[in-house]
C-alpha cells in the first residue's frame, strides 16, 4: 500500500506542477493576445491617420486643380482678344498670296526686293531735311543749357 500512496503523492506532484505550468502558459498567451491587441490598436489608429493625412492631401490637390483649370480657363483681356482676332485675319488673308509663292507662281507677298531697294538707295536732300525735322530730340552741340556728366564708357576709356 505504501507503493500506491507514494504513487498518489507523486502523481499529486507532477499534477501541481503541470497545473503550475498551465497558469504560466495561459498568462504568456494572455500577455501575447494583449500585446496583439495594443499592436492592432496601435497600427489601426496610424492607418486612421494616413487615411485622414491622404483625404486632406487629396482635397487640397483637387482644389488646386480647380484653382488652374479656373485660372486657364480665364478670357483674356478684350484688347488682347481682338489684337489676336485681327492678326489671324491677316494671317488667313495673306494665305492665298503664300500658298502661290510657295508653288513658284509669284513673288514674295514680303517684297523683300522693294524693302531691299529702299535700304540701300541714297538720300536725296529732301530726305535730309526731313530728318532735320523738329520730331528728332536735340543733338548735344543744340542744347547749351544741359550740362551733362561724361558717359560711364567715356570715364572707363580715360
Amino acid at each position: 500500500m505504501t507503493s500506491y500512496l507514494y504513487q498518489e503523492v507523486e502523481l499529486s506532484k507532477r499534477h501541481e506542477e503541470i497545473l503550475g505550468q498551465r497558469t504560466a502558459l495561459l498568462k504568456q498567451m494572455e500577455n501575447l493576445i494583449e500585446g496583439q491587441q495594443k499592436e492592432k490598436k496601435n497600427r489601426t489608429a496610424v492607418s486612421e491617420a494616413a487615411h485622414d493625412r491622404n483625404t486632406a492631401l487629396l482635397k487640397d490637390l483637387e482644389a488646386i486643380e480647380e484653382r488652374l483649370h479656373a485660372r486657364a480657363c480665364i478670357l483674356p483681356h478684350p484688347n488682347v482678344v481682338s489684337i489676336e482676332t485681327q492678326y489671324w485675319a491677316s494671317v488667313e488673308e495673306q494665305i492665298p498670296q503664300w500658298e502661290q509663292f510657295l508653288l513658284g507662281k509669284a513673288q514674295s507677298p514680303q517684297g523683300r526686293n522693294q524693302r531691299a531697294g529702299k535700304r540701300f538707295q541714297k538720300c536725296t536732300p529732301q530726305d535730309k531735311q526731313k530728318t532735320k525735322s523738329s520730331d528728332l530730340p536735340p543733338s548735344r552741340s543744340s542744347s547749351k543749357s544741359v550740362s551733362r556728366s561724361p558717359t560711364p564708357r567715356a570715364k572707363l576709356r580715360s
